[in-house]
């Protein structure tokens, strides 16, 4: 939030106001309540603005918990609405209650009457919070857009036979530029991992994956106009075919955002009505954590920080995407990354750039796939590899006899749990002996939502009550259920945590995986040795308040936990709580 003196903002309150300072005692307090005349603008300015609604008989409404009807917004220009710190709010007895900071400034409120032709009744709110609820409600690049409309030079043309069609001159349009940039950094702001943009019947519709989970973005009503320029823009920045509305295409942007690199992965793929974009946001300047800073149960990490000093063998590192598997390999990478070992990885795509450790960027066009990179790289003289992941038989097989002929060999699997990696490798066509010999441990790993600091509560409920029971917590465990506010976007959560499967490959498990056992049956004898499934190490957070029972149970599987996850999921399910 910025800040300004006391005296600054009288100055402007004196001036929009047109009253004499000495009649506002609000700014008199805020310089005396031990801020020695600095305090946020918020706060100082809504004493006053409480203060000039008192004296005028005009209504203030602090805008804590408003939800301007859709309609009502489309009715008012976004731009005079941005221009003038302008808010909408709702309709009463016949007049339009719009939301302002400047009480005597009546331009803006004169234009609108002008441009709609509505009875509009002012009501005071501070300017901060009418400018974070426009940028809420009327979308990103609302004001762009704004201005695209009135551009009579500007035309967009969807129909492919036409030949006067020029997309790209449309794509290079200014307010085109500004509006696709919005969407990057906005994106990137809040931390957001891809964005996803898809045309419907009557909307183009942006969502931000957020924390693993899809939020709908907030985009002005008139986009939909503009929908072919949009992503022929993002077609022109990742160099792909902007003639071509037919095929599936893929490409890449690199941008740099406050000296932080951004490397994008965009997938184009024609819909119904329209191409659809998703752009995958790579951080490469991420800041990787230590070891000890992954969240692991301290008797998991011990047996993973023992593989990682082993001279040969593979380590699998398995989940769906999005998971965090990468992150975890890399901080595994960063731990062991020394002058006398040479560590070597191939990945598509190279989502970390790590100093010391030499790095292979996968590239099907020109025919390096994974396994002749492979071939490749084990005439380099490595000891350590990172295969971003096991795709195919061949890449299967020479991971295996890299690992015998002495590496170390690190590798992602798309599997449910750590058992399934097993019998996935034999599934692929590599000998069960070659797998028993080979693979050293499975980790599993799924990313749960960590409930926001600033409203999480205190769960008193009779479901968490029996929770605590069927899960066996003690009666003092306290539970807490999220909540939402401004600081998480009403979600209840911010950030994600690691729970984790660890899995060493015991002399009971080799002898499963000889006789080519099932997956079932290796779960079994992991549990019968003590492995700690998925479910039961989020049972761990959930014990510690960092997450909700909710929250596991939407990221595991009930094999991982079979009796307290399914109870857990029946006794959610039957009081009626979300899952997600």
């Amino acid at each position: 939030m910025a800040e300004t003196t006391a005296e600054t903002l009288l100055d402007r309150m004196v001036a929009e106001f047109q009253v004499s300072a000495a009649d506002i005692p609000a700014i008199s307090r805020a310089s005396d309540n031990g801020t020695n005349g600095e305090g946020p603008v918020g706060e100082s300015e809504a004493s006053v603005l409480k203060w000039v609604a008192q004296e005028y008989f005009v209504p203030f409404n602090p805008l804590d918990d408003i939800r301007p009807e859709k309609d009502l917004l489309a009715l008012f220009p976004a731009r005079i609405l941005l221009k003038e710190e302008l808010l909408p709010l709702r309709r009463e007895n016949g007049r339009v209650e719009v939301a302002t900071c400047r009480l005597f400034s009546t331009t803006g409120l004169d234009g609108l009457k002008t441009v709609t032709g509505l009875r509009l009744q002012p009501v005071l709110a501070p300017r901060e919070a009418i400018q974070r609820e426009l940028k809420k409600w009327l979308g990103v690049g609302a004001d762009t857009l704004g201005t695209l409309g009135e551009e009579a030079s500007f035309q967009v043309v969807e129909d492919e036979n036409d030949e006067n069609t020029n997309l790209d001159e449309a794509a290079e349009d200014a307010s085109i530029i500004r509006f696709v940039n919005q969407i990057l950094r906005d994106a990137i702001e809040l931390r957001a991992s891809d964005i996803h943009l898809e045309p419907f019947e009557n909307e183009l519709r942006i969502r931000y994956r957020i924390d693993g989970v899809l939020q709908e973005v907030p985009v002005p009503p008139q986009i939909k106009r503009f929908q072919p320029a949009i992503v022929s823009r993002v077609k022109i920045l990742s160099h792909l075919n902007i003639a071509e509305k037919r095929l599936p295409q893929d490409g890449r942007i690199k941008i740099r955002l406050d000296d932080a690199e951004v490397d994008i992965r965009v997938s184009v793929i024609p819909m119904l009505h329209g191409e659809a974009v998703v752009l995958r946001l790579l951080r490469q300047n991420a800041t990787l954590r230590g070891m000890g800073q992954l969240g692991m149960d301290p008797r998991d990490l011990a047996s993973f920080q023992r593989v990682l000093a082993l001279p040969h063998g593979i380590i699998l590192v398995t989940g769906p995407t999005g998971s965090g598997k990468t992150s975890t390999l890399y901080t595994a990478l960063n731990a062991i990354n020394d002058a006398v070992r040479k560590i070597i990885t191939i990945e598509d795509p190279i989502e970390y750039q790590l100093r010391g450790i030499n790095q292979i960027q996968v590239s099907e066009k020109s025919g390096l796939t994974f396994a002749r990179g492979l071939r490749a790289i084990l005439r380099h003289d490595p000891d350590v590899l990172l295969i971003g992941e096991i795709r195919d038989r061949e890449t299967a097989q020479i991971a295996v006899q890299a690992s015998l002929t002495g590496h170390l060999v690190l590798s992602t699997l798309h599997t449910n749990d750590a058992p399934g990696a097993l019998t996935r490798l034999v599934d692929m066509g590599v000998e069960p002996y070659l797998v028993a010999s080979s693979l050293e441990a499975v980790l599993a790993q799924r990313l749960v939502r960590v409930l926001c600091s600033q409203c999480r509560a205190i769960d008193t409920s009779s479901t968490a009550h029996a929770l605590k029971q069927q899960l066996g917590f003690a009666p003092e465990t306290v539970l807490y259920k999220s909540v939402g506010c401004r600081e998480c976007r009403n979600t209840g959560y911010h950030g994600r945590r690691g729970i984790f499967e660890w899995m060493n490959s015991t002399q009971s498990i080799r002898r499963l995986m000889l006789r080519n056992a099932s997956s079932g049956e290796i779960r079994e004898a992991a549990r019968r040795g003590g492995v700690r499934m998925l479910a039961e190490d989020g049972w761990r957070l959930v014990r510690e308040g960092i997450t909700t029972p909710e929250e596991v149970l939407r990221v595991t599987k009930d094999q991982a936990a079979e009796d307290a996850a399914d109870a857990a999921a029946e006794i959610v399910a039957t009081s009626g709580a979300p899952t997600s």
